[in-house]
């Protein structure tokens, strides 16, 4: 990396159901002021933005930033599916880095339908049907939504290849609820057990059960990305900056290994994280917390093999032991995750760099992570992509 880039503010509004929220528009505007807030400047010191969501027609994210500030400076859309927040984060830090710009903020907003995921153009080969080719011969059940396919097929593979109980998801989905009551911007903050997530109603008996799913969500967060000369020159906080990060798409090994967890990014998530270690000169064992795309307790529970968190097989043990958590290895998703925080799909990157910039200044409040000076944030989208993104003070 050439020029240090630091995250000098930082925005969330709480998520909310479906139907519940603003329209996306007002959503990202409120985390763009915040964010601007934050970081203690206007509208018009931003130089560029870049503005992610998936669901919405084109130019959605002029009409939220418009309701900032019209300054006619460069807003560009974003949409890499789940990664498409941190797709915008990687932009933005590549235009401060390499000088294009001095300040840049970053969004990330979605207004979600109930329901599953579905695709909304149906007139053209989709950009899934190669997955769900693997998927259809490896998993079957076309009873059952695709994205649950996908996840609780690689689910089920690591069970059978490791002898992952069932209960080992349970654990991490339990995790996230206790980790969510202390974020008051969480839509999920109950607490529940094990036996709870166990006795929830099956939506495939024997690998899922509802509450190992992450529920559509409405929301926004945001994020102003700084150049060091620009931080000093206004006084800025520059604390937290982003030692390293990386960004992968699929390889054949996805498709040609008969394997679901590749299928789900298991290669593209190991060869990021892999990467951004390697750039910033530290391992698995200098984190001290994790943000990662757990859309499924399934693919939380992958993630820590591929993230090098555990070794390949370990997962089950590390979670038993604690080792996912406050007191263990590494604390992760302090925020609840997307299983309980929820999953507006384009905010989900932004909310994750709030979570770790916070935890980093040591401003979580209850849910801080003591003395965290090394950060992780994975963020996984099919079709695909996978950014991952390590910060540091």
């Amino acid at each position: 990396m050439s020029r240090k880039v630091h995250v000098t503010g930082v925005g969330m509004i709480p998520f909310a159901k479906p139907g519940a929220s603003a329209p996306y528009h007002e959503m990202g505007a409120l985390a763009a002021r915040a964010a601007l807030e934050d970081a203690g400047i206007a509208w018009e010191d931003v130089e560029q933005a870049y503005a992610g969501y998936v669901y919405g027609d084109s130019t959605c994210g002029q009409k939220a930033l418009y309701g900032v500030g019209m300054t006619g400076i460069p807003i560009v859309n974003v949409n890499n599916n789940c990664s498409t927040g941190s797709t915008a984060l990687y932009l933005a830090r590549q235009a401060v880095q390499g000088g294009a710009a001095d300040c840049v903020l970053v969004l990330g907003f979605e207004q979600m339908s109930p329901g599953a995921l579905a695709s909304v153009f149906t007139d053209r080969p989709a950009p899934f049907d190669d997955f769900d080719a693997v998927t259809d011969r490896l998993v079957g059940k076309p009873e059952i939504p695709l994205a649950l396919r996908y996840f609780g097929g690689a689910g089920l593979a690591h069970m059978e290849k490791y002898g992952t109980p069932l209960d080992a998801f349970a654990r991490i989905r339990a995790k996230a609820s206790r980790h969510a009551v202390n974020n008051p911007l969480a839509l999920f903050r109950k607490e529940v057990s094990v036996q709870d997530v166990l006795d929830a109603p099956a939506i495939w008996p024997g690998v899922m059960t509802r509450l190992m799913a992450c529920p559509p969500t409405c929301g926004a967060a945001a994020a102003v990305l700084v150049s060091e000369d620009f931080a000093k020159k206004r006084g800025l906080r520059a604390d937290v900056h982003i030692a390293a990060q990386a960004m992968t798409t699929d390889r054949a090994s996805t498709f040609d290994t008969n394997d679901m967890m590749r299928l789900v990014g298991y290669d593209m998530s190991r060869e990021a994280a892999h990467k951004v270690y390697e750039q910033a000169g530290v391992g698995p064992d200098d984190l001290d917390v994790v943000e990662l795309h757990d859309c499924f307790a399934h693919n939380e529970l992958i993630t820590y093999e591929a993230l090098g968190l555990c070794p390949e097989g370990g997962a089950d043990k590390f979670i038993r032991e604690g080792g996912n958590t406050y007191g263990g290895q590494v604390v992760t998703n302090p925020s609840g995750g997307l299983l309980s925080k929820g999953h507006p799909l384009g905010a989900t990157g932004l909310a994750q760099c709030f979570e770790l910039t916070h935890q980093l200044r040591g401003s979580a409040g209850a849910r801080q992570v003591e003395g965290a000076r090394t950060a992780l944030q994975h963020n996984l989208g099919l079709g695909g992509a996978c950014v991952v993104t390590l910060y540091q003070v």
